[in-house]
């Protein structure tokens, strides 16, 4: 059985894609169609969270995480309450841990965290009440869960068979935690032809991800792919010796308009955020048609509206 689901198989935390099956994905992509709306209209929640507290704590910087859990939880119907860390007791040397339990017996239901610290998830879950569910939102360069299924349904929104589809996942992979979470729901849902593209020294070790392909040529690595998702350079995670020379790099690396032509003719292209133009991909492709990157923006708020409905329905039952 796997630690995030209960006795019954449903959702009890998220910590990470890896070891859930393609059909649980598949159903929170599902759950999370129901929850789309067009801009300008209203959100379209249905209450599955009322009477219930949301808390975020974010010990790391986010914009598009932080705001779309907000949302999603004020859509449902939630209390939402925002730790401000350097505010907080943290800044005192209080644990995470002894952060969460005193907010916890204030009877808050779900706490969705942000840390750098590998590892530190799954031991919060298995100290957590019955009460308490946990949603990972980005763990190190571990895991980054609810970005992995915003980005397989924004796949799925443009290509129906993931068992045929060629995906490459290219820049700083190795300090990537949304690699590693698009890489586990990918082969999960069926994926074949997975290609990790970037410098030797970029890419995961050599006992990480073995299913997929690796490139250091990004131009032989891009050929025919149906997907690509572009990644930024993860200093902030880097050794020194690690940064490349960003002259360089932008001259193998950057996706310009040149080399999507190398990528099937329908290819979507794909970015996590926050963009480094220029570097990361040329602004006519980051703007461009096959661009897909808005929508995956759009498709956080439904996703995580999914994610919270889903652990919230196991909680009622």
């Amino acid at each position: 059985m796997n630690e995030q689901l209960d006795s019954r198989g449903h959702l009890r935390h998220l910590i990470t894609l890896d070891g859930l099956s393609g059909d649980v994905l598949s159903g929170l992509m599902d759950r999370a169609e129901a929850y789309l709306i067009a801009p300008g209209q209203p959100g379209p929640g249905d209450g599955s969270l009322e009477g219930l507290t949301v808390c975020q704590l974010f010990f790391e910087a986010s914009t598009r995480t932080k705001i779309s859990f907000e949302l999603a939880a004020r859509r449902q119907g939630a209390d939402v309450v925002n730790l401000v860390i350097p505010t907080s007791s943290a800044a005192k040397g209080e644990t995470v841990l002894d952060t969460l339990l005193t907010i916890q017996s204030m009877a808050v239901d779900f706490f969705v965290v942000r840390h750098k610290e590998a590892g530190l998830m799954r031991s919060i879950a298995t100290r957590l009440g019955d009460r308490a569910s946990l949603i990972n939102a980005g763990e190190g360069q571990q895991s980054h869960p609810t970005q992995g299924l915003l980005d397989v349904l924004t796949i799925r929104q443009h290509k129906k068979d993931f068992k045929n589809l060629s995906v490459a996942i290219t820049g700083d992979i190795r300090h990537s935690r949304v690699a590693r979470s698009a890489c586990h729901a990918l082969l999960a849902l069926g994926v074949h032809d997975l290609r990790l593209i970037g410098p030797e020294n970029l890419l995961p070790e050599s006992n990480e991800l073995t299913h997929a392909r690796r490139y250091t040529d990004f131009d032989a690595g891009i050929k025919d792919c149906d997907v690509v998702m572009m990644l930024r350079l993860q200093k902030e995670r880097m050794k020194s010796g690690d940064i490349p020379d960003l002259e360089s790099y932008r001259k193998q690396y950057c996706l310009t308009s040149r080399r999507l032509k190398l990528a099937s003719g329908n290819a979507i292209v794909m970015h996590p955020g926050p963009i480094n133009r220029g570097t990361d991909m040329a602004d006519e492709v980051a703007d461009g048609r096959q661009s897909v990157v808005r929508q995956q923006v759009g498709n956080g708020v439904a996703m995580r509206m999914a994610v919270l409905a889903a652990i919230a329905a196991g909680k009622k039952s």
